[in-house]
């Protein structure tokens, strides 16, 4: 039996696979296999960018498996999905969720959990729980602060499908791209931040996710904390200065 989770490697960026296909389900042992992969990940200082998608056409996920919802798995199943939620959110690296096909449920917490969703015009999207009288705690607690809480609640009560457009319009997706397009849209990505520092843009990540997840002032206090004491520290900063100055290109270090 094939694993359930694909790593795949490009210089500094990575991409993984849920390779359950046609729908991706994640199940425990998917689970158990994403949040190892994402630890493994977090250890690499040089990572800049990750690339979450599904394998095949159909769908990205299709959610968290239903036979995992019983009474004797309940428990393990939400710990299992929360701390892959947690490990993808605290990643410095910064992550890029690849809709196509169906995105449902979990998998739409796990694409929502990402820092950029792209998805193709044909992708479409939900949170069906409410018709197995479940809720998706993930986005009941991210989606309230990101699309208000009306509309947070129209979507987790209803559990009603909508389109990439409507995702793009709700502020669940960041860009759509034709399906023939989106792996050249992933190489264009992977170029234009690959030019720079990973030492900076990992910095760069935390400070954004700051400034997404706290007060203004707060998240003010600590951009200038991490630029002061830690992106000051770096060899690349100093680099990118002292090229500036010299009018040539940077040669990064990646610290």
């Amino acid at each position: 039996m094939s694993e359930p989770i694909r790593v795949e490697r490009d210089g500094r960026a990575a991409t993984l696979v849920v390779a359950r296909p046609p729908l991706n389900i994640l199940d425990l042992d998917t689970l158990a296999a994403l949040d190892g992969a994402l630890a493994s990940l977090a250890g690499e200082p040089e990572l800049q960018l990750l690339f979450v998608r599904g394998e095949g056409e159909r769908a990205f996920s299709a959610g968290v498996a239903v036979q995992d919802h019983t009474p004797d798995k309940l428990d393990r199943m939400l710990a299992s999905f929360h701390g892959v939620i947690r490990r993808l959110r605290s990643l410095e690296a910064m992550s890029v969720a690849l809709v196509d096909g169906n995105c449902l449920g979990g998998g739409l917490e796990l694409a929502s959990a990402c820092d950029l969703v792209i998805a193709t015009e044909r992708a479409r999207f939900g949170l069906p729980e409410i018709k197995l009288g479940c809720y998706p705690p993930v986005a009941l607690a991210l989606y309230p602060r990101r699309i208000g809480l009306g509309r947070t609640l129209e979507l987790a009560l209803t559990g009603r499908l909508f389109d990439a457009a409507e995702a793009v319009r709700l502020g669940l997706v960041d860009e759509v791209v034709a399906p023939d397009r989106l792996t050249a849209r992933t190489a264009e990505l992977a170029a234009a931040i690959g030019a720079h520092s990973a030492a900076v843009t990992r910095l760069a990540v935390r400070a954004a996710r700051a400034g997404a997840d706290r007060p203004f002032a707060t998240a003010l206090a600590e951009a200038e904390r991490i630029y002061l004491r830690e992106l000051a520290a770096t060899d690349d900063m100093k680099e990118g200065l002292a090229a500036f100055a010299g009018k040539r290109p940077p040669t990064w270090r990646q610290r």
